[in-house]
């Protein structure tokens, strides 16, 4: 979706200390020393003359996650402040269990790359979401002083102007990495959204790079298909 880039400040990536949440998503993985496919073989070498009749083996290994998936299951609960009406409020996920359905969303940075136009949009949707009976909660690893300042800065320059639903503080990261998506060597969250049904399990769950938002429309079809299906 296109985006005017914020106004409001400028990021030059060799001096800026927010450079470094410019690169990418890093390319590699660091495998524990305990997984078995990475120690080295205890078997006995082959003859020469055995090794050099025989055709190279193709070998492969899987990793398997070590935790399990977050759809179908209770979503992590969580506790934190969060910026709401201009004011700091409390916001206690499972206290909207038996009561609305939540749409919870990450995105990673205030004032940076990060482009505001889905975030508004949400915020312009509110009312729809409101008829399906369901809350939307935003979170990034910003304080809610940071939240606060962009959600007082004009959306003509760069800010978020008011919004319908709470801005959550996730200053210690501990909510996007019980979610999954947290990068840890740059401490930001991916785009990620998770639909919460009223049991507090998560229904639907799509997580995004940095620079790819998400659809609005897309989420209210997925939680409408899913309500309808009950």
């Amino acid at each position: 979706m296109a985006c005017a880039a914020p106004s409001m400040i400028s990021v030059n990536p060799r001096t800026s200390p927010m450079a470094s949440h410019l690169h990418p998503f890093p390319q590699s993985i660091a495998i524990p020393k305990s997984f078995n496919g990475l120690r080295p073989s205890t078997a006995r070498p082959r003859s020469p003359r055995l090794a050099s009749t025989q055709r190279p083996l193709n070998r492969s290994f899987v990793v398997k996650a070590c935790s399990l998936p977050l759809v179908g299951n209770p979503a992590p609960d969580f506790e934190a402040e969060a910026v709401f009406d201009q004011e700091f409020i409390n916001v206690k996920l499972s206290e909207y269990i038996g009561k609305k359905y939540v749409i919870l969303f990450f995105y990673p940075l205030d004032f940076t790359f990060v482009c505001p136009t889905e975030i508004t949009a949400f915020s312009d949707r509110y009312s729809d979401f409101e008829k399906l009976n369901t809350e939307i909660l935003g979170v990034s690893v910003d304080s809610v002083f940071s939240h606060l300042a962009w959600v007082q800065t004009d959306r003509k320059s760069g800010g978020l102007g008011d919004l319908k639903y709470p801005l959550v503080s996730d200053v210690t990261k501990s909510i996007s990495q019980s979610y999954g998506v947290l990068i840890p060597d740059q401490g930001i969250a991916l785009r990620g959204l998770f639909i919460i049904d009223k049991e507090g399990v998560i229904q639907h769950s799509t997580i995004n790079n940095l620079a790819i938002g998400r659809s609005v429309d897309e989420t209210m079809r997925t939680l409408q298909v899913k309500k309808d299906t009950g």
